[in-house]
């Protein structure tokens, strides 16, 4: 006999596979788009760690160097904050404390780029109402973009676990290291796609997904600095620190792979959930309408400037004051750094200047905030770019506004917002520093100078962006590429020991080491002058190429 299903579970089964409809085809679409992209990032985080774990087989190539690395680093909560405990001295060891933390979180990134770019910003664009007039069903575009970081990720995992291999360390640790990358970028593409059914703009959702990653990266980072070899329950909390609590070449623990992989799946089921309770370029956090008449604050192209980027400009402000005291807590720590360990003292001179370990790492930590702050002004200058492409921005040329004066209204948020942010960042850990060392009055100043001293390094990133639109927009996103390089030079370079031509290909290597460093003003004035010049080239070729 046979069975026969009831009508109503047949429908739900036809239901289901119709709003999958199209999957395929909108997988192949998105890796045609991100066909550079994605390999150039896989293959860069591949080369990044490979590279890590040479260098540290040139650089600490006894065991009792390895060993005092190791002993230093653990002893200071500074150094834990920054990059987690040293769980084991062999040469896989320190590849997997240097790199685990650092590369789960660019494969997060890479992971929130890709979901958001293939859901939320095709809604955005209208691209996908498009689509959706095909045979496309309500959930193929939210499974082709999982699927594409999906793979991305298992490429990550793949490439880091086969080149460590390939050096010579233990494949078990190697492949351990590689599925923590990847299940921390998997584990944030969740997040990405229920940030993505939240909000009606692209830059909400990785402002949502940003904003969570930084969170966990901080909770790992204050988990690390109050415990040694011990485990925090902070670092159990974050995605972040479940890569750590993995202990490549430490031990393996495979099991602990299970969280971001349960992660993800939980957000991408809610997501799912959300997706079929919202209608097409809606959000469930619906903007909230607007007044009858505008305000006189929207009269002007600043005004329309400062409402477009005010959310971004009080977010970025609020995660550097959290993170600044943070660190400027901790930094006492850096005082516990075993006196006689010639390697370390090396990396924080190489870091934060010649001078004291506590200024040294005040100067480092200075250093770091610079270069995130100059995502912020990238992102700043490329909110140009989103607002010609989205068509936004032809109605207000339309009228009585010229380009230069719709491009000024942007741009003061990129250069004055990332001075803005920077202070944010500094007054942060200024106060954790001066409270933990019982004189605000004394540290405060000194420490907020020498966070300020980052912007003109950060404002030479921002105006590399005004140039790339304004002569070649399509590949506008290259400016990130630009911003991306320095902060890995910076963050990678004094561990690996770069040769000085390399470090001064970054901007934010030619600034004194600030605090404790003497000041002169010729870099400062280079930097900005070299700022403004990138910048006037970007609006000159802004006013002679066609929109869009």
């Amino acid at each position: 006999m046979t069975a026969v299903a009831a009508p109503g579970t047949a429908r739900r089964h036809a239901s289901r596979s119709w709003q999958l409809a199209g999957t395929g085809t909108l997988l192949r679409l998105a890796v045609r788009r991100d066909r550079v992209m994605l390999p150039v990032w896989v293959v860069a985080l591949g080369l990044t760690v490979m590279s890590t774990a040479s260098a540290f087989r040139t650089l600490y190539d006894t065991a009792s160097d390895r060993a005092g690395l190791a002993r230093s680093t653990n002893a200071s909560g500074s150094l834990r904050a920054l990059y987690g405990p040293v769980l084991d001295d062999a040469p896989g060891g320190l590849v997997a404390w240097r790199m685990v933390a650092l590369g789960g979180v660019l494969a997060a990134v890479m992971s929130v780029v890709v979901v958001v770019r293939h859901t939320r910003e095709e809604e955005e664009s209208g691209r996908q109402e498009l689509l959706s007039s095909a045979v496309v069903g309500r959930r193929a575009p939210l499974t082709a973009a999982l699927l594409t970081a999906l793979a991305a990720n298992a490429l990550v995992a793949l490439l880091v676990a086969a080149g460590l291999a390939g050096l010579g360390l233990p494949g078990g640790g190697a492949l351990a290291l590689g599925l923590a990358i990847g299940g921390a970028g998997l584990c944030f593409a969740g997040v990405a796609a229920v940030a993505a059914q939240l909000t009606e703009s692209a830059r909400a959702a990785k402002g949502i997904a940003g904003a969570v990653l930084g969170a966990a990266f901080v909770l790992r980072a204050a988990g690390d600095a109050a415990r040694g070899g011990a485990s925090s329950p902070l670092v159990w909390v974050s995605p972040v620190g479940w890569g750590e609590e993995v202990r490549a070449f430490a031990g393996n623990r495979w099991w602990v792979l299970l969280l971001p992989g349960a992660a993800a799946a939980v957000t991408a089921a809610a997501a799912y959930v959300l997706a079929g309770r919202r209608d097409m370029g809606a959000g469930l956090l619906a903007d909230r309408p607007g007044a009858a008449a505008a305000s006189r604050r929207l009269a002007g192209a600043y005004g329309l400037a400062w409402r477009l980027q005010r959310g971004s400009l009080l977010g970025w402000a609020l995660a550097f004051a959290v993170a600044g005291g943070v660190f400027g807590a901790i930094t006492n720590g850096a005082a516990e750094l075993v006196g006689d360990n010639d390697g370390t003292r090396e990396i924080f001179a190489r870091m934060g200047g010649h001078q004291g370990i506590t200024e040294a790492f005040l100067s480092s930590i200075a250093g770091v905030l610079g270069m995130v702050a100059a995502l912020y002004a990238v992102g700043s200058v490329l909110r140009l770019r989103a607002e010609e492409t989205g068509g936004r921005a032809e109605p207000v040329l339309a009228g009585a506004v010229s380009r230069l004066r719709w491009a000024a209204g942007h741009l003061v948020f990129a250069f004055l917002g990332t001075a803005a942010v920077l202070a944010a960042g500094g007054l942060g850990m200024g106060l954790g520093y001066g409270l933990a060392a019982g004189d605000v009055g004394g540290q405060l100043p000194r420490v907020l100078g020498a966070v300020l001293a980052q912007a003109p390094a950060a404002w030479v990133l921002a105006g590399l962006a005004v140039l790339v639109f304004g002569a070649v927009p399509q590949v506008s996103a290259g400016a990130w590429g630009a911003a991306g390089v320095c902060l890995a030079v910076g963050w990678l370079g004094p561990v690996l020991k770069l040769p000085g031509w390399v470090m001064d290909l970054s901007p934010f290597g030619h600034l004194p080491k600030l605090p404790g460093a003497v000041a002169s003003a010729v870099p400062f004035m280079w930097l900005t002058a070299l700022a403004a010049a990138l910048t006037c080239a970007g609006l000159v070729a802004l006013r002679r190429r066609d929109l869009g």
